[in-house]
C-alpha cells in the first residue's frame, strides 16, 4: 500500500459549535475518522501541518497515514472544507482503509501531447476540457496517484470520453456503468462578432436618399442646416471670379 502523506492527531473531547471555534482560535483543526467497521471517532489536526499538504493534488488522490496515540490508520480524504474568505481549514472528513476492500475516490485527470496534437498544431482548433477528474474504485494497493490521457493524436472536431481513459489493473471507473461521458475535444475557435461601437457608427450615416427626405419634409420649404452651409460655400467659392472680372 503506498502511502504519500503522514501526520498526527489526537482525540477530540468537547463536541459542538463553540468547542470547535476554539480549537479553530488555537491553531488546531476539528476532523472525523469513520468507516473500516469501526466507530467513527473525533480528532484534531495542526492547521499549519493541512495547509502545507492540502495544496498538493496528491493529497485528495493517495492513502494518509494518521498516527494517533502512537498507533497508525491508513486512510482518505473524503472532504476538506475551507473558510469562504480565509485561507484556513475548518473541516476534515477522512475514511479509515481496508486493505482488502476496494475504496472509491476522486483521481486527476492529466492531459499529454495536446500542443502536438494536429488538431491544435496544423488545424488551428482550440482544446476544451469537460473534467478535471474522475471517480474511481479499486483495492488500496491498485491506486495510483492519477490517471493519464493523451491527445496527441487528436483532430479537429474529435472528443475523447471516459471509456477512452487507459485504467490501471484493477481499477475501473463506476460512472461508466450508465453513461460515457465527454472529457476533452477539440473544436474551431468562435468567430469574433463585429464590434458593437462599429455597427452602431455605421448605421448613423444617412443615405443620400435619407438626406434628401428629410429636406423635403423641412417647414416651409426651408433647406436643413448641412444644405445652408454648402450653399455658403458655392457663393464663398464664386466671390474670386468677380474680382478678377472687375480688374479686366
Amino acid at each position: 500500500m503506498r502511502i504519500s502523506f503522514s501526520f498526527g492527531a489526537d482525540p477530540r473531547g468537547a463536541q459542538g459549535k463553540g468547542a470547535s471555534r476554539r480549537l479553530r482560535r488555537s491553531g488546531k483543526v476539528p476532523a472525523i475518522l469513520y468507516g473500516g467497521h469501526k466507530e467513527a471517532q473525533s480528532l484534531v489536526l495542526d492547521q499549519q501541518n493541512l495547509l502545507t499538504m492540502i495544496g498538493d493534488e496528491r493529497f485528495y488522490s493517495s492513502i494518509v497515514q494518521i498516527k494517533i496515540e502512537g498507533a497508525a490508520q491508513e486512510a482518505i480524504v473524503k472532504d476538506v472544507q475551507m473558510h469562504p474568505a480565509k485561507n484556513v481549514v475548518v473541516h476534515v472528513d477522512l475514511q479509515r482503509v481496508v486493505e482488502s476492500e476496494a475504496i472509491r475516490l476522486r483521481l486527476p485527470i492529466h492531459f499529454r501531447g495536446e500542443s502536438v496534437s494536429p488538431g491544435v498544431k496544423t488545424q488551428g482548433g482550440i482544446v476544451s476540457h469537460m473534467r478535471a477528474d474522475v471517480e474511481v474504485s479499486c483495492l488500496p494497493k491498485d491506486l495510483p496517484e492519477f490517471l493519464e490521457l493523451d491527445l496527441s493524436n487528436m483532430n479537429l472536431n474529435e472528443t475523447r470520453f471516459l471509456a477512452d481513459i487507459p485504467l490501471p489493473a484493477g481499477v475501473t471507473i463506476p460512472e461508466l456503468a450508465h453513461r460515457n461521458a465527454p472529457v476533452v475535444s477539440i473544436h474551431s475557435p468562435r468567430a469574433a462578432e463585429p464590434e458593437p461601437v462599429a455597427a452602431e457608427a455605421a448605421a448613423a450615416v444617412p443615405t443620400e436618399g435619407a438626406a434628401a427626405a428629410g429636406a423635403a419634409a423641412a417647414p416651409g420649404g426651408a433647406a436643413p442646416a448641412g444644405a445652408e452651409g454648402k450653399k455658403g460655400e458655392e457663393k464663398k467659392e464664386a466671390a474670386p471670379a468677380k474680382k478678377e472680372g472687375g480688374k479686366k
